[in-house]
């Protein structure tokens, strides 16, 4: 299984959040995947767009143990295309021939990457990925979070980009290991 990949995001590839991302998946060697660039087309409860990239894309993203969710925060939610995406999920939850596959999130370790003109991540953001993760039993890896209310602010994000990075090398080393009984 392979390690991580970074699925993003944002109107401007380049912008904050493409640049934070980009700096990760350096650190991580890990693939950026815009989804912006794919053609994903929103829920239908009548499953009737099943011919899209989002099956084929969630076929490689199952094959990840650490999934990032890359976006921008947008009026305290996620960009356009992290929606849809989210809410395609449904799809692995819904559809009994992909079922099987949707538990395989189960596995997996979920992180947040995020910008905005404030001094945090807004809680009900950073709430909708921690409820999802919980939802789909994955487990929240943790999160970083750039205020780019002054520009992307570069050098100075460089202690939380190490710490951040950390908490993948910690979900890597204890993932097989089973916590104490209380």
């Amino acid at each position: 299984m392979k390690s991580t990949i970074i699925l993003f995001a944002s109107a401007r590839r380049h912008g904050n959040t493409g640049k934070l991302a980009d700096r990760i998946a350096t650190a991580l060697n890990a693939p950026v995947i815009d989804l912006g660039q794919r053609r994903i087309s929103g829920f239908d409860y009548s499953h009737g767009n099943r011919h899209d990239d989002f099956e084929p894309l969630m076929e490689a993203v199952l094959t990840y143990r650490q999934l990032v969710f890359a976006s921008p925060i947008y009026w305290y939610a996620v960009a356009p295309a992290m929606k849809i995406f989210l809410d395609r999920l449904t799809d692995y939850l819904d559809l009994p021939d992909l079922c099987d596959k949707g538990r395989l999130l189960r596995s997996k370790t979920g992180f947040v990457i995020c910008t905005s003109n404030l001094e945090r991540a807004d809680g009900s953001f950073m709430d909708a990925f921690k409820k999802t993760f919980a939802y789909l039993g994955m487990r929240y890896g943790g999160a970083i979070h750039a205020d780019c209310s002054q520009g992307f602010p570069g050098k100075s994000l460089e202690h939380d980009i190490r710490a951040f990075i950390q908490l993948f090398k910690h979900d890597r080393d204890n993932r097989n290991v089973i916590p104490a009984a209380r």
